[in-house]
């Protein structure tokens, strides 16, 4: 039962770090806070931080003075600091921010309830190994549209020259198929038609299980698409290695497994993908591409590059900017290197100049945009489905939604004209229009009958700070 009181959440970062939030709104909802998306009217505040790269960082950091200051001129009386960057600097954070009242890691989301319950210390950042999100914890969902992200497993067990998310996040925890089936029966029950399964390191899902648990990837994705009501299955972060041929099957032929690969590739030379203890070669990567472009009809292949890692030479950019060409990716995300302070590579020489690397990012940039234009292009005349999401962020009488070629949060939007559509409804589209990311449709008015879909219950909008540098308020 709501006590009046009321909590305000800003979640940074992947997708990952906004089920964890969720997992948190859960907490208070069951402690009896309402959501608002008013800061200034919260007692109480929480922010969940991203400690992966240097502009991240930063971000968290701003997110948590701005908030600080609403304990001075707004209704706070008490903020909240969760997540990574907590887990990776907690001592630093509670000596220079005294304003912050309590501390949560990584893997401290549950210990929100005695927090608000008024019975905890400020700090409570424990181990990040404890814990990995179950379909028993509270969640609230709020991703708009009948779509909703599943945590799979929580940490990783790889030793990228770069990354530091096995000391955020510890090593590789996945949860039994059981465990996940059960969330997601949990959700459809409440609405949801799109599920979208991520972790760190998704292609290793199950290598860590046993006995009657013991289970691989494409065993999971096989059950979670197969449960009733599942429209859509989209899987995420799948790290550049051998797919087995059961996966690359159900991403060609399973009707509810969304033919989307999520793969971050990092990059394509063979000296930068030894230095950033890759494990494979450009060559290999070429072979991997094709085979999936191959097997794969209508696939839609997603993923990511480091430009400016330590080392990084004209010739090994340009190799990159190759890679790029000859792929064609549907999406590319980039990221400009930051040296975090316990990776292998900020011990690396051959630093390269942070103005180089912003030429290198905006050039890489600049090639990815022209080829999602044409591909993008290609896609006009085409009858697609949508998932409707709802009114536009830039428009109340603009409806908006996405093709299964666009995941929530990270990738474009379809515009919608011509018709009326519910949050929720999967409808036939015929797109007309098409710029760099965004796509325009008209609604089939043939298809308005189709029954709606009910919102999922409980869903709120969330504060989202990306940390590719794309804001959005949900």
């Amino acid at each position: 039962m709501s006590s009046g009181k009321k909590v305000h959440f800003v979640s940074l970062g992947c997708p990952k770090n906004r089920v964890d939030s969720e997992v948190m709104l859960g907490v208070a909802r069951r402690a009896g806070y309402d959501h608002t998306a008013d800061a200034e009217d919260a007692e109480v505040i929480v922010i969940n931080t991203c400690g992966f790269i240097g502009e991240a960082k930063k971000e968290s950091i701003d997110a948590i003075f701005e908030m600080a200051r609403l304990k001075e001129e707004g209704h706070c009386k008490k903020l909240v600091v969760a997540g990574c960057l907590s887990q990776r600097h907690p001592e630093e954070l509670s000596r220079e921010i005294p304003e912050v009242d309590h501390f949560l890691g990584s893997s401290d989301m549950l210990k929100l309830e005695s927090v608000l319950q008024g019975k905890a210390e400020r700090m409570l950042v424990g181990n990040p190994a404890e814990w990995v999100v179950r379909a028993s914890d509270p969640r609230t969902i709020s991703t708009p549209g009948g779509s909703a992200y599943v945590k799979i497993a929580e940490g990783c067990n790889r030793s990228c020259s770069f990354c530091v998310i096995p000391d955020l996040r510890g090593k590789q925890r996945s949860r039994p198929v059981a465990d996940v089936v059960a969330e997601v029966e949990r959700l459809v029950a409440a609405g949801v038609k799109e599920i979208n399964l991520v972790s760190q390191d998704t292609i290793a899902y199950g290598r860590d299980l046993s006995g009657e648990d013991k289970a691989a990837l494409a065993d999971l994705v096989q059950r979670v698409a197969d449960v009733p009501g599942v429209h859509w299955t989209r899987i995420f972060y799948l790290y550049p290695e051998t797919m087995n041929d059961a996966l690359i099957e159900l991403l060609a032929h399973h009707p509810r497994v969304v033919p989307y690969i999520d793969m971050p590739l990092q990059h394509a030379a063979d000296g930068m993908l030894r230095r950033m203890r890759r494990g494979h070669g450009g060559a290999r990567l070429r072979r991997l591409v094709t085979r999936l472009k191959e097997n794969v009809p209508d696939l839609t292949f997603r993923t990511a590059f480091i430009v400016g890692h330590p080392g990084e030479t004209d010739e090994e950019f340009k190799e990159l900017t190759d890679f790029v060409t000859w792929a064609e990716f549907d999406r590319v995300g980039v990221f400009r290197y930051s040296d975090e302070e316990t990776s292998a590579s900020a011990e690396m020489e051959g630093k390269v100049p942070a103005r180089v690397a912003q030429s290198r990012y905006r050039k890489l940039m600049g090639l990815q945009k022209k080829i999602a234009h044409k591909k993008n292009a290609a896609l006009i005349g085409r009858e697609l489905e949508v998932l409707v999401e709802g009114t536009s962020d830039e428009h109340e009488y603009v409806l908006m939604g996405r093709h299964r070629g666009q995941a929530p949060d990270i990738d474009g939007q379809v515009y919608l004209s011509g018709g009326e559509a519910r949050a929720g409804q999967i409808r036939r589209v015929r797109i007309t229009q098409a710029a760099d990311y965004d796509l325009v449709g008209e609604l089939f008015e043939d298809d308005a009958a189709a029954e709606p879909t009910p919102a999922p219950k409980k869903r709120v909008s969330l504060k989202i700070l990306q940390t590719d540098g794309r804001t959005l308020s949900t």
